[in-house]
Formats: structure tokens, sequence, C-alpha cells
């Protein structure tokens, strides 16, 4: 095992993952994690629940005990970033005027809230990506009665949730035909935006935001539709841009993210990427794909590890997601692409008890799985993804038989 250095260029899900894991694989060189936000690696999913709404503090949710790294002989470099790779000297440099070598590099650079080019200086109009930004937030609400969101996707709609319970008043406004139209059906989005109106929440659809107003803080935000909606606070979450400058600097092939082959390498032998800031082939559904989930920056991460440290390791999983909106647990199995059909279990009218799910098919084949308050059939809908399997339409909506029996009617 080699004993130079391999340094983690990001500070979050997979960059801890592939750190922790290149122990376990006996890497026996230093591994240093440089990140450039300031708080000990955490947990990004409760930023917009619990960490939003107080339930959990910045420790509750950190990604490991600082003792660990130490234990493990992982240096963490905060508050840092990287402003250059040079790949012929094999050497990065950062912010804090190092010139650091390396043996092995890995790019897990994450991705950055994308702006709106209305922007003005007024306060209380913020974006919700980093533990930082939240604390901007919380910082803010005390007395705030109105809040407007612009962009209904999951950052958007979890906090809605929050803020509802909160007891402000909600709007919420989405340029698209319909909420989360970027990832789901317009069942899923029909079923998830009447769960936000049953608490209260208003939404604005087909709407563009003409410009935020205020004196000095946000008082009101005008709409293309001439209407002006009241808001002492605006939340702005219009999704996410890769942050792939670093890589394309320094001639890495890029596209919509870091090209990464199976092996999580990009066309530098030496390099590695991992996570949100990466683009690869599936070969679950034959194209290049980039997601945005702890799951796949997590796994990413091990697998780019386990090469790193000499193992020839394919990335495979199954592409998974969750969200808690109220008391409703989302889960999501799998990428909708080019659905032909969808086979609903269960019922999706309001006030059903024991949830349901949606499975997206292409020719009898299982593609994808969104479940609600499902459990079981989110588990077993991976191994049929993973698989390509082909079930029946009657099995799949059949309520009466066990998911664990789905693998009997196969074909």
């Amino acid at each position: 095992m080699s004993d130079g250095a391999c340094i983690i260029i990001g500070a979050s899900h997979s960059g801890v993952s592939m750190a922790m894991q290149l122990r376990k694989q006996r890497w026996s060189g230093d591994i240093k994690i440089i990140g450039a936000e300031k708080e000990l690696p955490y947990h990004r999913p409760p930023l917009s629940k619990e960490y939003l709404s107080g339930e959990k503090r910045l420790e509750d949710i950190s990604l490991r005990p600082k003792k660990l790294f130490k234990e493990n002989g992982i240096k963490l470099s905060l508050g840092v970033s990287v402003l250059s790779i040079d790949r012929n000297a094999k050497k990065i440099s950062t912010s804090n005027g190092e010139q650091l070598s390396y043996e092995k590099l890995a790019l897990c650079t994450g991705a950055s809230a994308n702006r709106l080019p209305i922007e003005n200086n007024l306060d209380n109009i913020f974006y919700l990506r980093t533990a930082s930004d939240v604390c901007g937030i919380s910082s803010a609400l005390p007395g705030k009665k109105r809040v407007v969101i612009i962009g209904a996707g999951y950052i958007g709609l979890e906090s809605a949730a929050v803020f509802r319970k909160m007891g402000l008043k909600v709007t919420v406004i989405e340029s698209a035909e319909r909420i989360l139209a970027r990832v789901t059906s317009a069942l899923m989005s029909t079923y998830i935006q009447s769960l936000h109106e049953k608490e209260g929440v208003e939404f604005r659809l087909r709407c563009s935001v003409k410009k935020i107003m205020g004196h000095g803080t946000v008082n009101s935000v005008s709409t293309d539709s001439g209407e002006e909606i009241l808001a002492d606070m605006v939340l702005i979450g219009v999704g996410i841009t890769p942050n792939i400058r670093l890589a394309k600097d320094a001639g890495l092939q890029v596209d919509r993210g870091i090209l990464v082959n199976q092996y999580c390498e990009t066309n530098d032998p030496e390099i590695y990427a991992a996570g949100d800031c990466t683009q690869f082939t599936s070969h679950i559904y034959n194209q290049s794909i980039r997601l945005e989930s702890v799951q796949n920056a997590n796994d990413q991460g091990k697998c780019a590890a386990a090469n790193i440290s000499g193992s020839q390791k394919r990335y495979e999983s199954v592409p998974w997601f969750w969200s808690n909106q109220y008391n409703a647990k989302i889960q999501m199995a799998g990428l909708n692409l080019n659905f032909t059909e969808i086979v609903t279990r269960g019922s999706l009218s309001e006030g059903a008890e024991r949830g349901f799910v949606l499975f997206y098919l292409q020719n009898s084949r299982v593609l994808a799985a969104d479940c609600v308050d499902r459990p079981k059939e989110f588990l077993i809908s991976k191994n049929l993804i993973k698989n390509k399997s082909r079930v029946p339409n009657a099995v799949l909506a059949n309520d009466s038989i066990d998911p664990i029996d789905f693998q009997k009617y196969l074909y």
C-alpha cells in the first residue's frame, strides 16, 4: 500500500465517506480533507428540516465526531479553499498560501445554490445550502409573519413545511406548471401540493418573480402576473450548479459535471471525483446522469476509495432519495427516465392511512418508485430496479400481495 498522500477537496458526505473508507482499505499514507466551510463536516438533509426548525443543533448532525478523524489519522483543513491544481507537479495551491503535494487527489467539491439575477441589497433574502445559511435564516426569523419561497423543489417544500409549523404564512412561487416537475410525475406533484395546501401553504404556479421590493428590508414580491405578495422574508431555492471550475481549469473533462468512469476516475488516472459535482454513465439506465443525493455521494466516495487503494470496484448503486414533509415520509428509488406507464399501489386520496406507491415502468420493467409511508416497497423496489426486473402490473397494484413475493412473478 502506498505511503503517499491522498488529498480530498470537499468536506461533505462524499469526502468524509471516502476518507473513512480509505483507512478501512488500509491506505497507509496521509489523508487530508480540505473544506471551504469552517464547520465540522455535517449532514446536509437536516438543514431544511430539523436544523431549520431548531429540533437539532449543528453538533447533532455532524457526519463524524471530531475525535474519530483524529483516531483515523485524517487531517481536516477547514475554512480553506483550493485555488488551483497543477497536474504535472501533482500539487494544489490553497487560499492560506500552502502548496501541497499529492499522490492521489479526489474532487468532492459538491454544488452551489443557483442565484436569481433579480436580487438587490435588501435584508432578509436567503438561500439554503449550508449550515451558515440556516443560521442566517434562524437569526432573522423572530417577529416574521410572512415568507415567500421562490422555487418548488424539495428544499423549498421542506422549508415551507417547517415555516408553517412555526405559524408563518407561506407562499410558494414556481415558474413551472407544477411543483417538483423536474424530478417526479404529475400524480406525485399533485399529491404533495395537496399535502401542503391542507396545511395552509399557498402556491403560485406558472409564475415568475419580477421584483423583490422593500426599503432596506423585504416587504413584498411582485410577479409577472401583476400580483404583489406581502413578505418580510424571502427564501430562494431554484436548484444547484455543480462546482466544476477547479476541475475545468485543471484541464479535466467536464460537461454538466466532472466526468468520471465506472471507477470514479477522471481522465487523469491520479484524480478521482465523487458526489454532486460528478457526471457518469449509469449502467442501469444506459445514459449519462448527474445525481444530487446523499446516497450517491456516500456510495461514490466509498467506490473511489476502493479504487484509489488498488481495487477494481465499479459504481453500480441504485439512486435513492428521501424527504420528510409534515407527517409524510417520502422515499424515492430509481429515476423515472422515459417511463411509459405508472402503476399505483394503495391510494393517493387525502387521509389515506396506509400510504401508497407509484411504480414507473417501461415495457413492464420497473424503472423507479415513489413511496409514501411504504418502507417495505421502497426496499424491494431498489432490488427490482437494480436487476432490471419485469413485474406484471396487476401484481404491483395488488395490495394483498406482499412485496417480498414480487420475485415469484418476475418474467
